[in-house]
This record gives C-alpha cells, sequence and structure tokens, in this order.
C-alpha cells in the first residue's frame, strides 16, 4: 500500500491529547475506519477505496501514531484515545455512522459507544482489543522497562519493529508494506512514542466496560483472522457472546493483520454488513 493523493490524510484536528490528521474520500453514508497498534490508517486504505463508490469514508490516526502528532509526555491510553475520537465525531458532526474498528481501535470504539453515549448505525469489530487478556509479552516486558527500549540503538529498535509487525500477519508483509508500517516508529520522535503506547496500555480500561457490551444497541459483527496469534480466534467468540446479538465470522488465511492477509475477504465481509 502506498500513500495516494486521494487518501492523504490532509485535514486535521486539535484533540486534547494531540493533532490528527484525517480525510475523507468518496461519497454515500458515512463509514469510519479505524486502526489499532502499532498501525495506522494505512492499515486500511485499499479496503477504504474499495468502499468509496457507495460510502463516504473517514480515515484519521489516533494522535501519537501514523501522521498525527507524537510528542513527550503525551498520553495515548485507551481513555485518551476515547475523549479524542468521541470528539473527533462531535466534528465531524456524523448522525450515527458506521463504525469499523481494529485491534486497539475496538476498545475505543466501545469505550466512546459505552461511556460517552457515541452513536454508530452499526459496529464491526476486526480482531478487536475488548476481552482481558490482551496485553502481548513485548507490552508487558515494555511496560517493566520502557526507559530501557526507549534508550536502544536505531538498528535494534529498527529490527524490533519490523519483528513485531511482521508477527501480525499470516503471510510475509510485502516489503513496502512493511516499510510503511514501520516508518512512523523510526528516529527519536517515532522511537519514544512507539514504547510510549506500548507502556500506557492498560487493562483495566477494557475491564471497565466488560459487563456493559451486551448494551451495545446497534448492530454488531465480529469479525477475525482464523490464525490470529496476537488475540486468539477464541477472544472473537467469548466477545460475540458477551455482546449477545453480534454475528461472528472468522477468515481463513488470516491473522491479526486481516487487511493485509486476506483484503477480499474482509471487504466482502465489511460490505455485506454495511448493506445487511
Amino acid at each position: 500500500m502506498t500513500d495516494t493523493p486521494a487518501t492523504a490524510l490532509t485535514e486535521t484536528f486539535q484533540a486534547p491529547n494531540g493533532r490528527i490528521a484525517w480525510t475523507r474520500i468518496g461519497e454515500g453514508p458515512a463509514v469510519v475506519l479505524m486502526h489499532g497498534t502499532p498501525f495506522s490508517s494505512a492499515v486500511w486504505r485499499d479496503i477504504a477505496t474499495a468502499l468509496a463508490p457507495h460510502h463516504t469514508v473517514y480515515l484519521w490516526d489516533m494522535p501519537g501514531y501514523g501522521r498525527s502528532q507524537m510528542h513527550p509526555d503525551q498520553d495515548v491510553s485507551l481513555a485518551a484515545q476515547q475523549q479524542a475520537f468521541t470528539r473527533l465525531l462531535q466534528h465531524w458532526d456524523l448522525d450515527a455512522p458506521a463504525v469499523v474498528a481494529h485491534d486497539f481501535g475496538g476498545a475505543v470504539a466501545l469505550r466512546s459507544a459505552l461511556l460517552d453515549g457515541a452513536s454508530y448505525s452499526r459496529l464491526a469489530l476486526v480482531d478487536a482489543v475488548s476481552l482481558r487478556p490482551w496485553g502481548s509479552d513485548l507490552f508487558r516486558l515494555v511496560a517493566d522497562n520502557p526507559g530501557v527500549f526507549s534508550a536502544l540503538p536505531a538498528p535494534m529498535h529498527r529490527a524490533l519493529v519490523e519483528a513485531y509487525i511482521a508477527s501480525a500477519a499470516h503471510r510475509p508483509l510485502r516489503a513496502a508494506d512493511a516499510a510503511e508500517l514501520a516508518d512512523p516508529w523510526l528516529g527519536a520522535t517515532g522511537q519514544s512514542a512507539f514504547y510510549r503506547q506500548i507502556a500506557q496500555a492498560d487493562e483495566r480500561h477494557t475491564a471497565q466496560i466488560e459487563g456493559d457490551l451486551h448494551r451495545l444497541p446497534m448492530p454488531v459483527t465480529v469479525l477475525w483472522g482464523q490464525n490470529d496469534t496476537w488475540l486468539a480466534p477464541a477472544t472473537g467468540h467469548r466477545l460475540a457472546r458477551a455482546i449477545g446479538h453480534a454475528r461472528l465470522h472468522t477468515v481463513p488465511g488470516a491473522g491479526h493483520l486481516i487487511q493485509h492477509d486476506a483484503p477480499a475477504q474482509l471487504t466482502a465481509l465489511i460490505t455485506e454488513f454495511l448493506h445487511r
């Protein structure tokens, strides 16, 4: 995936925890695509382009990610990203958009709906951070040693980021895609931001809403890579059961980065859900 003029994040919005880069493409009912960690809106670019003929698609990078602002002492916790997303929805002045949320973005979307009363016409949760436990071994190691990792020599940090991102996919990533996903985390600013977002990940922010998932009022679908090694498919089953009225679809041959492993299947599932 490479940036194109159509999907470049040319707009900005000032959230409490940093400046957000965003864009919208297409025409029709609104669909908001939400990325996870350590990714950006780049993971959605091809799918956004596929949806745009029939939808107005909103792409954005969370503060501390991608092309949005990164700065020292930045709050990039789930609670802070929830506040940023809720305010961004208000800025867009959307009347109950559809929301498609991946990984960490799933928890953000759930918190905005359940704690802030954000209104969605429907919600698709894609390999979503939602139910405990969800922290990886790397998350726990960084949380215990944030200063050590932030001080890694640049070549070692690059190798760690590239290996970590590659482990999210079931199939080998194309070199250009792997480089694009890793690029925001390189350099002094990116390196600090990478370990900052891991160090601030806290399961208490999903614990707050686990008991309320059944209160989601909108249609919900849960989409999961059958070969996800970051968040096991069993979590998808648990999430669908906790919501109660959600449909679950697993995608063979796809890992956590389902957008890269199975873009056609994921696009078809999302399209069917949006038009159901």
